[in-house]
């Protein structure tokens, strides 16, 4: 059975992004941090060249053992992503130009579509390797709907950000999310779970395990608890 899930990182703090994102700092100030134990993987080196924004290719090919196992599980069985607009690239309001497409290059890692929720539209942008990028102007239902659709029986997998995160969880959508727990304190930022009660939402812990680089922890949701 399908499922929808969710693969993210965030700071032992709590954070899934530092402060003042930009085209330079997708991740924020500071915020790279989060990406270290995903840099270091064999996983990783191997979906990406030097054409990636983030310069992070090893000359030993990357690591493998704990995190690279779990990142490669990231993309397993998953036939389409969802992507909040920031997620997508940290550039507000109207699209000033087609030129950005995304900090992957021209051969992003995702082979399936791209949902990129936005208030402004714009044509799908296709790239190589299987990803097409679609930009869903009405809402996270009907983001949902057609990433379920394009999946075709396989997972949908939203990867974020943090802001798309919460809505999906507030509306009791995500069936599982996979989470490292990077060892970095940010102290300030995008709080992953800001208020969410995710009890209340019926999310129980389920696996965790220590990485080379972080922590993994995976939350599955079950019926929702009873009220108190």
């Amino acid at each position: 059975m399908s499922k929808v899930k969710v693969s993210f990182t965030v700071s032992i703090d709590g954070f899934g992004a530092a402060p003042q994102q930009s085209l330079e700092n997708p991740m924020g100030i500071g915020g790279e941090v989060l990406g270290e134990w995903v840099f270091a993987t064999r996983t990783f080196q191997r979906m990406h060249d030097k054409e990636w924004t983030f310069q992070h290719i090893r000359k030993d090919g990357g690591t493998t053992g704990i995190d690279d196992a779990f990142f490669a599980r990231r993309f397993l069985n998953v036939g389409a992503w969802i992507f909040g607009r920031n997620m997508f690239g940290p550039v507000r309001g109207a699209w000033r130009d087609t030129s950005w497409k995304g900090a992957w290059g021209e051969t992003p890692p995702f082979c399936n579509p791209v949902f990129v929720l936005t208030h402004y539209p714009r044509e799908s942008i296709p790239m190589r390797g299987g990803t097409t990028f679609h930009f869903i102007t009405d809402g996270i239902y009907r983001a949902l709907e057609r990433a379920t659709a394009a999946a075709n029986g396989k997972d949908v997998c939203i990867g974020g950000g943090v802001n798309t995160i919460q809505q999906y969880l507030r509306a009791g959508l995500i069936d599982e999310l996979n989470l490292a727990i990077c060892p970095a304190l940010l102290g300030s930022g995008e709080r992953f779970f800001g208020d969410i009660d995710l009890v209340k939402l019926g999310y129980t812990c389920t696996d965790h395990v220590a990485g080379e680089r972080a922590t993994h922890v995976a939350l599955e949701r079950h019926a929702a608890a009873p009220s108190q």
